[in-house]
């Protein structure tokens, strides 16, 4: 039997800068960003607590999916973005000769969930380059039992 295992982060959160950008010496582009997430919760007095994580993102270009381009144009400090990739350890010499590590999460997919448009713009890897499983299509037979209630205009929906 084959072991199997999984290494899949999932985030929305809000950006915390513009996008950095920076060029590889091979002539790769990677842009990184800065993802807050916050959890609330009350305490034992009731008192309502907050407690916000940021995580280290990053995309590349690669393999025919401009990520880091994408997120250069696109992503602004305070847009909300749901971001699906991988999480990454690098350990690293800084200039002094001290030993450096970080943790990011390697993106894949980038989903804009606020801007200008009235709803979120996909990108994503190639599925070769991600190793990400296929979705269903609006088109699957799987969603073929579905109320027909899903295919109504936008202007019958609340929001």
């Amino acid at each position: 039997m084959m072991s199997r295992s999984l290494n899949r982060a999932t985030l929305i959160g809000n950006l915390g800068a513009d996008p950095e950008v920076r060029s590889t010496s091979n002539g790769g582009r990677v842009a990184t960003l800065s993802l807050a997430t916050s959890r609330q919760w009350k305490s034992a007095s009731g008192e309502k607590q907050e407690k916000t994580e940021w995580h280290r993102v990053i995309f590349w270009n690669n393999k025919g999916a401009n990520l880091a381009d994408i997120a250069e144009r696109y992503c602004k400090k305070g847009d909300k973005v749901y971001v699906e990739g991988s999480i990454e350890y690098r350990t690293w010499q800084d200039k002094e000769g001290q030993t450096r590590y970080t943790t990011e999460i390697n993106g894949r997919e980038l989903i804009l969930l606020s801007g200008k448009g009235d709803g979120g713009e996909a990108f994503s890897a190639p599925k070769a380059a991600a190793g990400a499983a296929a979705k269903p299509s609006a088109k699957d037979e799987s969603f073929a039992d579905f109320p027909e209630a899903l295919d109504a205009e936008d202007d019958d929906l609340p929001f």
